[in-house]
């Protein structure tokens, strides 16, 4: 019962400082471009793409080394994480131009 409550607690902190961290990368990327997408349609779509690659992160490598021990755990299959990826990288492509 603590262990899927641990779990949760860890999933939180890793979504909140993982995704903080890449989003101020992204910024850094996108204004080191002289690109502004804060408060444009743009700055959701980043947002979107920061949790899909969160959650393939977690899916594939992440949960082996936390609390729960299930037998549940699975990794995505190879063309569902590159379908995802490639989906996450297309929404940074195309965030910009979103206005």
């Amino acid at each position: 019962m603590f262990r899927v409550f641990f779990e949760l607690i860890r999933i939180i902190a890793i979504f909140l400082i993982l995704g903080s961290i890449m989003d101020v990368l992204m910024k850094f990327v996108y204004t080191s471009l002289g690109i502004n997408v804060d408060n444009t349609n743009g700055a959701g779509i980043v947002g979107m793409s920061i949790l899909i690659l969160i959650f393939v992160l977690y899916r594939n490598r992440l949960q082996f080394s936390g609390f729960y021990k299930g037998k549940k755990r699975l990794k995505f299959p190879k063309t569902v994480s590159i379908f995802l990826i490639s989906c996450s990288v297309l929404m940074l492509i195309f965030a910009p131009l979103l206005h």
